[in-house]
């Protein structure tokens, strides 16, 4: 079991398939952390995706 943090290429990728996806993975982190924009609080994304999975969980019910 892998414990990186990073999500792992499918073992099927080939070397370069794999080299390329981790430059595009970086650039993404990297533009991220370079952004200025205010980041959003911890305690209002975890309240927005409670929110999400219960409508969810709801409209699963409804079924």
């Amino acid at each position: 079991m892998s414990t990186s943090f990073f999500p792992r290429a499918p073992l099927t990728e080939t070397e370069e398939q794999a080299a390329s996806y981790d430059r595009w993975f970086r650039a993404k982190v990297r533009a991220a952390l370079d952004d200025p924009s205010p980041g959003i609080p911890h305690d209002q994304v975890m309240a927005e995706m409670q929110a999400l999975i219960e409508s969810k969980r709801k409209k699963g019910d409804a079924d």
